[in-house]
């Protein structure tokens, strides 16, 4: 590495983004305008804004009338408004407007259930916000209700009750309920008192003590920070990200249509120094991005919010916590966004790539922000959601709490830091990449393209088409079925799912956009000794298994409500025979699985070049494909074994036999109890406590499985792998790198 070139590129790139006056606007100009702006706008804005008075119709309001034993519902004199006593502030009073049922003779002599249709249709219809039905036999009752009192009569629960009338698919009349209930309820308290005076007991008895509050963050430096934990960290990584994605366009796309890409590659610095300096380039311009838009946020924030101090300030200590954590997402970001333009052969194309981008990283960014969500070790582990709640944690003053997973957020970032820088360099050391022909589609020359020169395997697009598909059709099929009440109805449902959803898109993309299915699929056979081999690493790993599934739940505990029904369906695999049990849980998904994501997906990933690389990509699809989020992480494990078995043999039949055995125990083990560990001392040595998932392995047993199972493993990896046209050329290509042989012509 030699750093006087990466300083000259990073000079120059940076003199060249300097003159690029939309670069400086949207860095330097819009930070500083954009804000300030909002705020002007929202205080132009809340002049014209008014709560508008809910309307609200009342019925049965004339049997209250010249009630002196009840307390009054409406105003008096006044019959469009409620009562002012009625509301704990004065000021909601004129927020609703009384429109009275009229109640002629012939009104009178209505049936109850008319008048309550015609009301809901009032509301529906949108002709009033909310109604308020008190039904005619209610000042009787209640005047019955305190004559008991009065006696010392025991008395029940009145027949009748008042009824607020709303819809919920009207913003307004929520608003009006919202407002009605309150009113409702102090009136119900009154004519509680009411009652209590006249049994001769003070009002006071039914509350004799009110709770107070104290707010103590206005006694610390953190009042506020609830509301700028949740914001600053969200600023600063979208104007991160935002900062970084413009000029890596510009660098790479940019350079490609300008035609001086060409130039730097030829120039004697490495693919590796370019890569840095522009990197760094990106860098400081999404770094000087996030920066300006926290400080031009944090400066409109003050003035404003001192204008409201039961909201307060942004701490002090905030701008130092973003300044910390400012680096890692920048470069974070800048790789991302530099191996992004670098694949694109235009700037034009290149804005394509930004929707793709954030729709990775809102999930990411917004999941902090969800009620309940905390910074533990589980989400420390989440990229980019560490960060935020880290941030978070520091904004509200939870140092101890920050400092104990601040090695883990910061391992976690450094490690995607180096994935995707890596990636970027990558993509520099790829001619294909840099320098592919710009893609014109026409949908019958296409069409023509993929069935005429068709492949023995399939291509990468034709992998990722089956693994999506796979997975949306999964996702609705599951949604709209009912779940099953019993073991039969479960085994229909899960040996359809497996036949109609996962095994046949793979079988018609085989058959029809590949010429060897028997290559695409992996069905030769294997040397001899392979699959004993996976069964037994399948009966060795399933302790280790089984222990980092704890560790899993531990980590992502499921819900309670999902917990339940988790269980109802294991109680269902403990009903039928054991052989049903194995054949539905266990073959099943072993075949359909084994050729849709170890077959077609597999092979089709192989042409990028890389074995480990397309090893984990059916992993991904493979987890993804099981519902739950512990059980995807999980299956992502046992997907890369399965795969790199594939790989290693050539063959699906030891992935088969690896899948089928890992299946078959877990449904065995399930089943183990503690009634039959006392039955078999056997069980005692292998298990240790049952658990959620039926037995939990020993510790001991653990330990030694899963030192066999890598001597197994290392096993795999001497065996003789075929490797695909993409990785010969790839390591053709590294070893004329590194040797540097004379061309002669």
């Amino acid at each position: 590495m030699n750093w006087s070139n990466v300083k000259l590129i990073l000079t120059r790139e940076l003199r060249d983004q300097a003159r690029d006056r939309r670069t400086i606007f949207m860095i330097a100009v819009l930070p500083i305008l954009l804000y300030p702006l909002l705020g002007m706008s929202m205080f132009q804005v809340a002049q014209f804004m008014e709560e508008k008075a809910s309307r609200v119709l009342v019925v049965g309001v004339s049997g209250l009338l010249g009630r002196e034993d009840l307390p009054p519902l409406l105003e008096a004199g006044d019959s469009t408004r409620f009562d002012k006593d009625l509301f704990h502030d004065a000021a909601q009073h004129r927020l609703l407007e009384v429109t009275l049922y009229p109640e002629e003779p012939t009104r009178r002599a209505e049936p109850k259930e008319d008048v309550s249709k015609t009301v809901r249709a009032l509301v529906r219809d949108g002709k009033y916000d909310g109604a308020i039905v008190l039904p005619p036999e209610l000042p009787d009752q209640l005047a019955e209700f305190r004559r008991a009192i009065e006696q010392d009569e025991t008395t029940s629960t009145l027949q009748v009750q008042p009824e607020i009338v709303y819809s919920t698919a009207n913003e307004k009349s929520q608003i009006a309920f919202a407002r009605l209930y309150p009113v409702m309820k102090r009136w119900v308290e009154a004519i509680g008192e009411t009652n209590l005076k006249a049994a001769g007991i003070p009002p006071d008895a039914a509350r004799p003590v009110d709770v107070g509050s104290a707010d103590v963050a206005g006694e610390t430096k953190f009042k506020g920070a609830a509301i700028w934990s949740k914001v600053l960290p969200i600023v600063l990584l979208l104007w991160a990200m935002t900062g970084a994605f413009y000029p890596a366009i510009d660098l790479c796309a940019g350079e490609k249509e300008r035609g001086t890409l060409e130039t730097l590659l030829s120039s004697p610095a490495e693919r590796s120094e370019i890569v840095l300096g522009k990197l760094l380039t990106v860098m400081v311009f999404s770094m000087a991005t996030a920066a300006l838009n926290l400080v031009s946020m944090g400066l409109t924030g003050w003035l404003i919010l001192s204008r409201m101090p039961h909201l307060g300030s942004p701490p002090a200590e905030s701008m130092v916590w973003l300044t910390l954590a400012l680096v890692p997402v920048a470069a974070l970001y800048s790789a991302l966004c530099l191996a992004l333009a670098a694949f694109a052969k235009s700037t034009k194309e290149g804005q394509y790539y930004l929707m793709p981008l954030l729709l990775i990283t809102m999930p990411l960014v917004l999941a902090p922000m969800t009620p309940g969500a905390e910074l533990d070790l589980g989400n420390a582990l989440v990229p980019v959601t560490g960060i935020v709640l880290l941030l978070r944690n520091l904004l509200e003053g939870a140092y101890w709490e920050s400092l104990r997973y601040l090695p883990v957020v910061g391992l976690v970032t450094l490690a995607c830091c180096v994935a995707s820088i890596r990636w970027a360099i990558e993509q520099f050391n790829s001619e294909a990449v840099l320098f592919r022909e710009s893609e014109r589609l026409d949908l019958g020359l296409w069409l023509k393209h993929v069935f005429r020169d068709r492949q023995p395997t399939p291509t990468i697009s034709a992998a990722v088409v089956c693994g999506v598909s796979i997975l949306v059709v999964k996702f609705f099929i599951e949604m709209a079925a009912t779940a099953p009440g019993n073991f039969r109805a479960f085994a229909v449902q899960a040996v359809m799912l497996q036949v109609a959803v996962i095994l046949t898109p793979a079988l018609i993309l085989t058959f029809s956009l590949t010429t060897s299915p028997a290559q695409t699929l992996r069905l030769r056979l294997p040397r001899f000794a392979a699959v004993p081999a996976a069964i037994l690493l399948a009966l060795l790993l399933h302790p280790v298994i089984g222990a980092i599934r704890a560790i899993v739940m531990e980590l992502y505990p499921i819900r309670e409500d999902l917990l339940g029904q988790l269980e109802g369906l294991q109680a269902m695999f403990v009903e039928p025979p054991v052989w049903q049990a194995l054949l539905v849980i266990a073959l099943a998904p072993a075949v359909c699985e084994e050729l849709a994501f170890r077959g077609f997906v597999l092979s089709g990933f192989r042409h990028l070049g890389r074995k480990w690389r397309a090893i984990l990509l059916s992993a991904v699809f493979f987890g993804l494909a099981h519902g739950l989020l512990q059980q995807s992480l999980i299956a992502f494990l046992v997907g890369t074994v399965i795969g790199y078995i594939a790989v290693q043999t050539g063959s699906i039949w030891p992935g088969i036999a690896f899948h089928l055995v890992n299946n078959s125990i877990g449904v065995l083990v399930a089943r183990v109890t503690p009634e039959l560990q006392q039955e078999y001392p056997i069980l005692l040595t292998l298990f240790g406590a049952p658990g959620e998932n039926g037995a939990l392995y020993s510790w001991p047993v653990v330990l030694v499985s899963g030192l066999l199972a890598l001597g197994l493993l290392a096993w795999f990896s001497l065996l003789p792998v075929a490797k695909s046209e993409e990785e010969l050329q790839r390591e053709l290509i590294a070893r004329i790198r590194d040797t540097g042989p004379e061309v002669e012509f």
